[in-house]
């Protein structure tokens, strides 16, 4: 990855991921010399947030560069009305992030992924609107959410395929799903993911196909490429955070993000062996 661009856009299983790759470059050590270019990239802290959309930090003695890009849905949003502070957006499901849009050139491994922020709940707290062609979305086969997901999914790797030509440089990868392990309940009823015992329901993964029908589906028939994790992840149910995070609420466990060091280590070195 001699003076390459690696890029991660996607939700916080995506950011997951570029944390894993961080953690592996530096060997889990402080690096004095690693250099935090976010704003290069347009990723710098905006007034009231947080946190920025995103981190980048180039590594020096190899010119290499390491980014992450939040886009839970990879949809590009756009304000509906940019001088309210409360204004609704617009979430365009046939339009990359723009963020991708204006990095394309710069990049030369692009691993997306989207998927759990694809539910009501989501759509309604964050004031988005689906949005096809520029208009608002009044087809109802797309309007269910999860066939918003797939549309948007076969949208963007549509795009991207496209635009690959342009970029020979550019290695292209949808990662696919990473598995919930709620057991009794989901994440606010008592949903649990506290066991101990890794590969306690098998070692084995027999079935050809991608478990994530819909990231499968995009990518046949492209340039771009399927970083199947989900079958795989699947037998890891005691690597999630559960109940041992530093911010662990009562009652509630973690059966979404992973412990780092853990299985998005075994994703980074998948990728790795692609790119080889």
């Amino acid at each position: 990855v001699q003076d390459k661009t690696i890029a991660y856009v996607g939700d916080s299983l995506g950011r997951q991921m570029f944390q894993s790759m961080m953690c592996m470059a530096t060997a889990g050590e402080e690096r004095t010399d690693v250099e935090d270019v976010g704003a290069e990239y347009g990723l710098a802290l905006a007034p009231g947030a947080k946190r920025p959309d995103g981190w980048a930090y180039r590594f020096p003695s190899t010119n290499t560069t390491i980014l992450y890009h939040w886009s839970s849905t990879l949809c590009d949003l756009e304000p509906l009305n940019p001088s309210d502070p409360a204004t609704s957006y617009a979430m365009h499901l046939d339009r990359p992030p723009a963020f991708v849009r204006d990095n394309l050139h710069r990049i030369h491994v692009l691993v997306l992924n989207t998927g759990h922020h694809w539910n009501r709940g989501k759509l309604r707290a964050n004031k988005w609107e689906m949005y096809v062609g520029g208009s608002p979305n009044h087809n109802k086969n797309i309007a269910a959410i999860w066939k918003a997901k797939n549309f948007t999914i076969h949208s963007v790797v549509k795009w991207l395929d496209a635009q690959l030509p342009r970029h020979p440089h550019l290695k292209a990868f949808y990662r696919s799903i990473s598995p919930r392990h709620f057991f009794n309940g989901d994440w606010d009823t008592g949903g649990r993911c506290d066991s101990t015992s890794p590969l306690a329901k098998g070692s084995g993964i027999s079935q050809n196909r991608s478990e994530d029908a819909d990231a499968e589906g995009a990518v046949t028939g492209t340039r771009v490429k399927l970083l199947d994790v989900t079958a795989l992840s699947r037998l890891r149910d005691e690597g999630h955070i559960s109940r041992y995070s530093i911010k662990a609420t009562q009652g509630i466990q973690d059966c979404l993000h992973w412990c780092l060091p853990g299985v998005p280590d075994t994703w980074n070195e998948i990728l790795a062996a692609q790119l080889l």
